[in-house]
């Protein structure tokens, strides 16, 4: 329950004892299972009317509910509050008295939200409450949502015709950029964290160089580039995201690691962040974590229907390893994140250890690796089997001391899940036999390994067919004869995909399943080639087939398969 009530609405409503403990739990399940406000779900489960819950939000801001009339909204009222800032404190001005603006937010007990759009607005605020709803359709008519982008255009404007040096003030002896807590540089940060999130980018890289500071978004894998700001600027938006990451600002010398919890745009959004000293500054990278973009259920992984019900049957067994391998980035952790959520029910016992954890899951005990601190995978590990678990996950098996415990918590009886870096299912034995552990060990243990990729799908508002040449035929290994009346697909680039012709990822997978014949290998040593030869004799669909099974289905195209498989 402490989860539920660190929900400012929550808190207020119990308070006046308007729910019950049970309905409590039951709001704050479904709102970290739909990622749907709570002030939703409370109105959708019956709880408590629409008009009490916001009389009740009035009450504690000391301010009054009102209703949004579209009619009484000016050019003038509309002006009042930017574009971009309207969009990112999803919020809209209401009315407009001399130099004060009443402004209503969808999230009014935001109080940092508040004070941060108290630097874009030229007007004193006053706080209003309204409708969500009712902000939301005014946002969407009065604001549409090409602002990140034009936004980012007129800061950089704004920004560059300030092109002096960037001053540095002292303060007690820490030396601090001037701007990193200015109104522009605050404003730009948010425009940039805003358009990441529009554009569904998974990461954020802000690189100084000798005569440019670029910033870059990886967007499906791929990354793109934005508008450079002026180079001058790399040291005050540095400062700015190590002041939000908690991080020690004037630490420049040495790689810093931090975490950003952000509201932006209505959606939580946790920010992973990393910085580098380079030769002309940091190197700032950004991993978005959207709670809200990223479903973990296992029946959205895209897995093809035999091995969706083979990994629901390996989760479900009392004990043995479970791996998962692949490249970074290609979603493992996603993967076990969502067999996780799978199993995870009030009679198991669920430990992770993680290095960083990046999505937290309720009911499961996530610990997070602090090498500096002295807290190892094996530490962790070791303190984990005198913790009565029964579901063990450990974020890499990357040593043969972290092997050899999750082995031995598997043959005590754990179900073990775990990550490898290899290229294909059955080299994860054979990098297992590498790092030392015996085979008899692996045999008895290992209940299979799951290889994944994530490919670009074929964007379908420009998905457009095509007859594939010979030469791409044979890069696949395929004859005109196998192709028989198929179609091949690729994107011809539209607004909707950025001119990219690919819109989202898919995972395509290999599973390795550890049979008697396979064991037999194992045990002989059986070098990767003759094991994925059985493996394949014995029904294995491999990433290249599965890769195949995309391309006919029109899902992705010739190039992303043969790039990744």
């Amino acid at each position: 329950m402490s989860e539920a009530v660190s929900d400012p609405l929550l808190a207020l409503v119990r308070e006046r004892g308007m729910l019950d403990d049970l309905q409590m739990e039951e709001v704050m399940q479904e709102h970290l299972r739909s990622g749907k406000p709570v002030v939703q779900v409370i109105q959708d489960y019956g709880l408590i009317d629409g008009d009490s819950l916001l009389q009740i939000v009035a009450d504690q801001l000391g301010t009054m509910v009102v209703t949004i009339d579209e009619e009484a909204m000016t050019p003038e009222v509309i002006a009042a509050v930017p574009t971009e800032s309207a969009r990112m404190y999803q919020c809209v001005p209401v009315a407009l008295y001399g130099d004060t603006v009443q402004v209503a937010m969808v999230d009014p007990l935001n109080p940092a939200a508040v004070d941060e759009l108290g630097f874009s607005v030229k007007f004193q605020i006053q706080l209003v409450v309204a409708d969500p709803a009712a902000i939301q359709k005014a946002l969407e008519k009065f604001y549409p949502n090409q602002a990140a982008s034009s936004g980012y255009s007129e800061m950089l404007k704004e920004l560059g015709a300030d092109t002096g040096p960037v001053e540095e003030v002292k303060t007690g002896g820490i030396t601090i950029d001037a701007g990193a807590g200015d109104a522009p540089i605050v404003k730009f940060v948010n425009l940039i964290l805003m358009q990441a999130v529009q554009d569904r980018a998974s990461d954020i890289h802000f690189e100084p160089f000798e005569d440019e500071f670029k910033i870059r978004y990886r967007v499906d894998g791929a990354l793109y580039e934005m508008s450079p700001p002026p180079k001058h600027l790399a040291a005050p938006v540095t400062s700015r995201i190590k002041v939000m990451a908690n991080l020690n600002i004037s630490e420049r010398r040495l790689p810093q690691d931090g975490r950003i919890s952000v509201n932006i745009a209505g959606k939580q959004i946790d920010l992973r962040v990393s910085t580098l000293p380079t030769a002309f500054g940091e190197s700032v990278v950004l991993r978005v974590l959207d709670r809200g973009a990223v479903n973990l259920e296992l029946e959205t992984l895209g897995l093809p229907k035999t091995i969706f019900d083979f990994v629901g049957e390996t989760i479900n067994q009392p004990n043995g390893i479970f791996a998962v391998t692949g490249p970074t980035g290609c979603g493992k952790t996603t993967t076990l994140y969502s067999c996780l959520r799978r199993i995870n029910t009030i009679d198991a016992k669920l430990l992770t250890v993680e290095d960083p954890v990046e999505f937290d899951i309720e009911g499961i005990m996530q610990v997070q690796v602090n090498e500096g601190g002295g807290l190892t995978f094996m530490k962790a590990l070791r303190a984990f089997l005198r913790q009565d678990p029964d579901i063990i996950m450990l974020g890499e098996m990357r040593d043969l001391e972290t092997a050899q415990i999750a082995i031995q918590a598997s043959l005590t009886g754990h179900l073990v899940l775990s990550t490898l870096h290899t290229n294909d299912a059955s080299g994860a034995v054979t990098r297992l036999v590498d790092m030392g552990v015996e085979p008899f060990l692996i045999s008895s243990t290992l209940l299979a390994v799951l290889a994944q990729r994530l490919v670009r799908k074929v964007c379908k508002n420009c998905r457009t067919p095509f007859e594939p040449t010979e030469s791409q035929l044979s890069h696949l290994n395929l004859s005109p004869h196998d192709l028989g009346d198929r179609s091949f697909f690729y994107g011809r680039g539209c607004p909707t995909c950025h001119d990219t012709g690919y819109k989202g990822r898919k995972g395509i997978y290999e599973l390795l399943v550890v049979t008697d014949p396979i064991r037999t290998l194992i045990n002989e040593r059986a070098p990767t080639v003759v094991l994925r030869q059985k493996a394949i004799e014995m029904g294995m669909v491999t990433l290249r087939d599965d890769g195949l099974r995309n391309i006919f289905d029109g899902e992705s195209t010739v190039e992303e398969i043969l790039k990744y498989t």
